[in-house]
């Protein structure tokens, strides 16, 4: 067998290899997204008049909802965020919505703390609520169980936040600054509120922090060393509405954007006791502001 034919040999070999590889990670990451894909949930808003296609790179919204899972009960969304996504303006708008928020509750036709949403009703009523709070389709909503999304962090190699003031958690120092956490210690650093100032609204921005540079290291996951460990998290602990071809295409044609990402946040409500239950009361001027931000990003003015 000549030199040339030899080479010719172990290349193939190699691209055979690499071919069955690729096919395996496709085959498992599959499998897992249609684990975490949830049928029940509608696929077009009422609020849009088209279907988004995500091929075009048309702006889209996603609602992120941290839940704290209960054995006793389903739980409640704790954490609660719109993100709009602009790729022909390549950036990011992110609202934190505070938990306690007095809302209507689609479905029940009642008024209530808008976290109690996905307790009565799961994902959908979460969604269908935020969407009326706001008056803005949302498109795509993921849920994450922030109980184990330790689990989420640690796949994806720990994230990088910019820690506000300094403070401790749990046995953990947190320097003001830039700071790199692992699993547990993310977990401490979002659930810490009683020592901040702006107490749950404190806690929301480190909340927001954390799942937004777990989406980053995500959008930038190049190395397929622990490629498993990082499907087996988001089989366990994420649910979304969106199929594994709209994950792919907004992989591809969204991930950009979130170079630049713009923190929008609602300050200028009250807090306000009814029946001897603390609600969040949003104001009125602030709400439209908000709404007709994100519409203009969403290019639905």
């Amino acid at each position: 067998m000549s030199k040339k034919t030899i080479w010719i040999t172990i290349i193939s070999c190699f691209l055979l290899v690499g071919v069955i590889y690729a096919t395996s990670i496709y085959q498992n990451v599959s499998t897992t997204l249609d684990t975490i894909h949830e049928t029940k949930i509608r696929k077009v808003s009422e609020l849009r008049k088209t279907k988004v296609e995500l091929v075009e790179k048309e702006p889209i919204s996603i609602l992120l909802l941290g839940v704290d899972e209960r054995d006793a009960d389903i739980g409640r969304s704790d954490t609660i965020i719109v993100l709009t996504a602009n790729p022909s303006l390549a950036s990011v708008k992110v609202l934190s919505i505070p938990r306690d928020t007095y809302t209507e509750i689609i479905g029940l036709e009642k008024m209530d703390k808008l976290n109690h949403a996905y307790a009565f009703g799961g994902i959908d009523m979460a969604l269908r609520s935020v969407e009326n709070l706001l008056d803005i389709p949302i498109d795509y909503v993921l849920q994450v169980n922030m109980e184990s999304f330790l689990e989420i962090v640690d796949s994806v190699g720990g994230v990088t936040v910019e820690n506000r003031s300094a403070f401790e958690e749990n046995g953990y120092q947190f320097a003001a600054g830039p700071i790199h956490l692992d699993g547990d210690s993310a977990l401490s650093y979002v659930r810490m509120r009683m020592n901040d100032p702006l107490g749950d609204f404190g806690r929301q921005e480190r909340q927001k922090q954390v799942l937004l540079a777990i989406l980053k290291e995500g959008a930038s996951f190049n190395s397929f060393l622990n490629y498993k460990d990082l499907l087996a998290s988001l089989a366990d602990n994420i649910r979304t509405n969106m199929t594994f071809d709209q994950m792919m295409d907004i992989q591809k044609g969204y991930k950009s954007s979130l170079t630049n990402v713009e923190s929008i946040t609602l300050t200028h409500g009250s807090g306000q006791r009814m029946d001897g239950i603390w609600y969040y009361v949003p104001n009125d001027e602030e709400m439209s502001d908000v709404t007709w931000t994100l519409k203009d990003h969403l290019e639905l003015q």
